[in-house]
């Protein structure tokens, strides 16, 4: 996007975001454990169902990060494009993981823990807070979800 593009409206910001949801495979999870210490690592996600689906093993640092502090952030994009997602996060076995979320992601991204090993934990991430701008020019307006309601 050249910085002489008119600015998006909220409604077609929304629309941007949600095709990226469907376009993209990886995306940032920020976390930080009891004492504060940050972790930020690219996972593999799918966007099913109003919720982010992410898997990684639950020993890690971001699967205990995410299991005990039940919240994350998650971003999308380069410093031009922004995506900002805050969410709420519930933890899956991959006995216990809703069917039709596996297969999705599955589908998505071509591996399918369930079939990996039990080591590997699905968090489903409900967003509350969505912000989405182009450079500094759409700092205005970039909040297009609050309290996990749409604005828009």
């Amino acid at each position: 996007m050249k910085i002489d593009e008119p600015v998006r409206t909220p409604a077609r910001r929304k629309s941007d975001v949600l095709a990226r949801l469907e376009r993209e495979t990886d995306i940032w999870v920020a976390t930080a454990d009891a004492h504060g210490v940050p972790c930020l690592v690219p996972l593999w996600f799918v966007w099913h169902g109003e919720s982010f689906w992410l898997c990684t093993r639950g020993a890690n640092p971001t699967g205990r990060n995410l299991r005990d502090g039940g919240r994350t952030r998650l971003a999308l994009g380069h410093t031009r494009d922004v995506v900002l997602i805050d969410g709420e996060v519930r933890v899956f076995g991959t006995g216990d993981v809703p069917v039709a979320a596996a297969d999705a992601f599955a589908a998505k991204t071509g591996w399918d823990p369930r079939a990996d090993s039990p080591a590997y934990v699905y968090f489903q991430v409900r967003p509350v807070a969505v912000q989405a701008w182009h450079g500094t020019r759409e700092l205005r307006g970039r909040h297009l979800m609050r309290d996990g309601t749409w604005l828009v």
